[in-house]
């Protein structure tokens, strides 16, 4: 299976694509930086790992970049899409700067749907199916302060996604998306101890979500396995309820 994957220098992603270069999945990665991981990816799965750099805040500029003869080429047959790469805007309502949301929504909104769309003309190109998660997160579906304006983004791409199943499933299209809880991410790495407790104590489990499990559950939802599911939201979060 060949698998281009968005934000993969770390957090979620890094583990996503360890996961599948790690069950023999060609990756084709993408990120604004290039981590030190990527680097030891390169070298470890040198036949499988295909890496460039592309700051999704430009979709138009990343796609380029990304569907172009140098990495992903017309004669690559892309089987699955999964767009994690995001950006946070963490503040109150009331203090909510235009710039700083546009910004946010063209990597967590625009870009994936752009994305999409080549994607999807990929699949048609070489006249087959294929598989697109999206990564969203707890804060859609549960409030928490400071993140109104994210869980928007996030929002957003759900309806996106459950959209895109009904519009392409006849082509043989799967369209899911995996909803995490909070994790010990990059993107977490500013809360305090007593913040990430009132978080576990909102879970069933009475912990933070494992980024392994969120990692393996979208490598299910890529494979076979999940070959008659579409246009789901699958939560990963502690159960959070």
């Amino acid at each position: 299976m060949n698998v281009l994957l968005t934000g993969a220098s770390r957090g979620l992603g890094l583990a996503t694509c360890k996961t599948l270069l790690e069950r023999g999945h060609a990756v084709y990665a993408t990120s604004r930086t290039k981590s030190a991981e990527i680097s030891e990816l390169e070298e470890k799965f040198a036949r499988q790992f295909f890496f460039k750099q592309a700051d999704l805040s430009d979709p138009e500029s990343a796609r380029k970049q990304i569907f172009s003869p140098d990495f992903v080429s017309s004669s690559v047959r892309l089987d699955a899409l999964v767009n994690n790469a995001a950006s946070a805007y963490d503040d109150i309502a009331t203090n909510m700067q235009l710039d700083e949301i546009e910004r946010m929504f063209r990597t967590n909104v625009f870009a994936p749907m752009l994305l999409t769309k080549y994607f999807l003309r990929h699949l048609l190109l070489h006249s087959k199916g294929g598989s697109i998660v999206y990564i969203s997160s707890v804060s859609a579906h549960t409030g928490y302060k400071g993140l109104s304006m994210y869980a928007a983004s996030k929002g957003a791409i759900e309806a996106f996604s459950k959209n895109i199943a009904r519009e392409w499933g006849a082509k043989s299209v799967r369209s899911n998306v995996v909803s995490p809880g909070f994790m010990d991410t990059d993107m977490s790495s500013k809360l305090s101890e007593e913040q990430r407790e009132k978080i576990r104590a909102r879970t069933s489990l009475k912990a933070e979500t494992s980024v392994k499990s969120v990692a393996e559950t979208v490598a299910f939802l890529l494979s076979d396995a999940a070959e008659s599911i579409t246009g789901q939201t699958l939560c990963v979060d502690s159960g959070t309820i």
